[in-house]
Formats: C-alpha cells, structure tokens, sequence
C-alpha cells in the first residue's frame, strides 16, 4: 500500500514562490505534525503548474482539487477542512468566468482543458528535486531503451522520423543536425544546452528547468549517444538560481544512480554534465556566441561556415539544441501510438518524440510503491499507473497490478557525487 493516503502538491516556480509558496510549504508541514498527520499527508513542492496568473497554487492529491491564489495563512483551513473533514474550501477554488461557477478539478478549465503537456509533462506533477519522482513517471526508460536496443543511427532516424525542430526559434530539424555532427569523428564531442533564454520576461525554458530537470539531462545523455559526444555543458544564465540549484540537485542524483558517468547502464558509453554561467547578454541566445562564451571569449556571433558540428566548444564538433527541443526528446505520447511522424506531415514542428517504450514500465520512488526500487537497491519492476503513462499525475487512489520486469530492469551505480 502507499505510504501516504494524500499528498499536497504546492508550486515552488520562480513565480510562486515570490508570493510566499515556501511559507505555505512550511505552514502545512507545521499544522500536519501538530495534528499527528505527518505519516499519511505528504507536502510536496512541485515546479510551476503553468497558471501564474491565480498563484500560488495548491493541489491536493488523489482526488485533484485545485486550490488558486493561496495564501500562508490558508493553510491550516485546507488542513481542517480539505484533509481532516473531507470538505473542499469554496473560496479558494477556480472560479469559471463564463458560469460563474466553482470549479475544483484543473481538468475542467478551460486553461488546461485542451493542453496535451509533453516539454512541461512532469512540471506541477513531481518534485523536481527527488530523481525517484521522474524515474517512477517514466524517467530515463527512453535512455535506456537507446543504450541497449538501439544504435546511434536508429537513435537519430527516430528523431528525424518524429519531425521534431528546433524549438528555440530557428525551426531546423533536430535529427538532421544531430546526423550532421555524428558525421564528424573526433577525439572529443560536445553536446550542449542553450538554456540562456534573454528575452526579457521569459520563463519558458526556466519552468522546464525549475519543474523537471532531469528531463534535460536524459534528453543530453540520448544526444550525446547518437553524436558520439561524453560530456554535455549547460549554459545558464546565472539569474536563475532556482534552476541552476535544482539542475545541480539532479545531475549529482544522477551521478549517484549510474545514469551519468562511466559505464551508464552496463553499456559501456561514458557521458557527463557539467554548468556554465552566462552574464545575460542577450546575443548569447545565438550559437556561436554562446560557445564563445563558455570558451572565456567576447560573446559575438561568427559567421558560419564552419559549422558548430564542424568546429564549435575548443574547435570540437558540438551539437547545440534549445531547452524546449531537448525537452521533447524522451517523453512518449499515449496519443499518438505510431510515434511523431505520424504527427509530421500536419504539424512541421510537432513537439513529440517517441524513444519511450510503449508501456510505462519504470522504477519506483518513495512515494510510488508499486513500481520498482531503484536499481541500486532492488531489482523489483512493476508497471506504472495509467495515470502516469498518460502524463497525469502519479499518484492515483488505486495502486494497479504488478506486471512483469521490461526488458531493462536496473540501473546499476557506478560513480558517486564528488
């Protein structure tokens, strides 16, 4: 059985947590002990839910009320009243504007009703500091499907298959700039994240940092197998310490749990991940000003040729792909059973990839019991929730049945945090 009957699940985005969703974490974590309710009500900061405009948010879990505009203060109410008696708070539930009426399940606003998340499918849903979270929801089965069935140019003609572009504005084709550089042999590779993102006010790539960071990482080590690179960079820039911290967070659990490092999974492929700090220049977004950059030089873009594939970080073939497109890499779609190119001829950049088994088979967190343990510590293999393998949340009122191991069981350790 789970361990916990309820869980709440508070934003901790940028955005929330400028309007005290911290406080609210702790104000709850303060009433749960006071009432004896620490062992079966589990608080849980989430990355952002994407409706910024009625934060902070607080959802409660399994039965998906969605509580808008909460304050500290409110805390204890929920307690009281949600958890202890049963009884939604009217008042801090959605209000729809066209009936005016109260609307508890996200489901049903018209925000979300017609949203099929795939970049931010874990964002609001796990918490990004906690690698079981992401693991359990499907999490590096894609890197494990690519390291042990299939090769570096199935990889790539899988993502040229999907139609996926380059989601950072420039539109070009993912798996054609991966071929372009994989072509290209080399003592050393570089695959690297642009996740400078300068246009004033945005936070598309910093929500997919905050919220799931280790879709990012997955998404390099699967470029860096089908490029032949070991070591990916991540250029940030540092006004986002929320997600330079949890990017930290989650490169060194993945360090911990073999998925970045030597030997990942029994494979014999080598691959790792390390930060770079941008200053905020914002031609820094432009590829070669970017590898610039990180080399200590003047952020200004050259011309091309050469090609970044060609000669880019210290005059090695590197790869440079956005947040957003890397975002897209793992995750499968239950909606498009065939895969992405079924998708392409209507939508030039449909935002799918399907590396992912077809069935959602993973390893289990703390808090997802019927899923296995992490290999590092069992070998135990279940299958996920059909809330899970549909990108809803994980944590449904029912635990599904065991099924029987996939064909990639465990994950062994082989390096630790330095």
């Amino acid at each position: 059985m789970a361990k916990y009957k309820m869980y709440v699940l508070i934003c901790g985005g940028t955005g929330c947590k400028s309007s005290d969703s911290q406080k609210i974490a702790d104000n709850f974590n303060e009433i749960l002990q006071e009432k004896g309710l620490q062992d079966s009500v589990q608080v849980i900061t989430t990355g952002c839910f994407g409706f910024c405009e009625k934060g902070p948010i607080v959802k409660m879990m399994p039965d998906n009320t969605f509580y808008t505009q909460v304050k500290p203060e409110d805390a204890r109410r929920l307690v009281e009243q949600h958890i202890i008696k049963g009884r939604k708070v009217y008042d801090l539930l959605y209000i729809d504007p066209e009936n005016n009426e109260h609307i508890s399940d996200s489901k049903h606003m018209n925000f979300y009703k017609k949203q099929v998340r795939i970049a931010l499918r874990n964002c609001g849903f796990i918490n990004p500091e906690d690698i079981n979270e992401y693991i359990a929801c499907g999490g590096y089965e894609a890197l494990g499907k690519c390291l042990t069935e299939m090769t570096p140019e199935q990889v790539i003609a899988e993502v040229k298959a999907s139609g996926l572009r380059g989601r950072g504005g420039a539109g070009f084709p993912t798996g054609l700039k991966w071929e372009l550089c994989a072509k290209n042999h080399a003592d050393q590779k570089y695959i690297i994240c642009n996740a400078d993102e300068g246009d004033p006010g945005a936070f598309m790539d910093r929500s997919i940092l905050e919220g799931d960071p280790n879709g990012i990482i997955e998404a390099m080590a699967i470029g860096g197998y089908a490029i032949g690179a070991t070591k990916g960079l991540v250029y940030i820039r540092a006004e986002y310490p929320l997600a330079i911290d949890r990017l930290r967070i989650a490169i060194n659990q993945a360090r911990e749990c073999g998925l970045l490092g030597t030997n990942i999974m029994n494979s014999g492929f080598d691959f790792d991940i390390e930060l770079r700090y941008g200053a905020g220049a914002f031609v820094c977004g432009e590829e070669t000003a970017l590898i610039h950059s990180m080399e200590g030089k003047r952020g200004e873009p050259t011309f091309k040729p050469p090609f970044p594939a060609v000669s880019g970080y210290l005059g090695k073939p590197s790869n440079v792909n956005n947040v957003e497109t890397l975002a897209n890499i793992p995750p499968s779609s239950p909606t498009v059973p065939n895969g992405l190119a079924a998708l392409a001829p209507r939508r030039a950049k449909a935002p799918r990839c399907l590396l992912s088994p077809d069935k959602s088979t993973t390893l289990v967190s703390s808090r997802f019991p019927w899923v296995s343990r992490c290999a590092k510590s069992s070998t135990k293999s279940a299958a996920v929730s059909k809330a899970a393998a549909s990108s809803k949340p994980c944590r449904p009122a029912d635990l599904p049945a065991a099924a029987s191991p996939p064909s990639i069981s465990t994950f062994p350790s082989t390096t630790t945090v330095s």
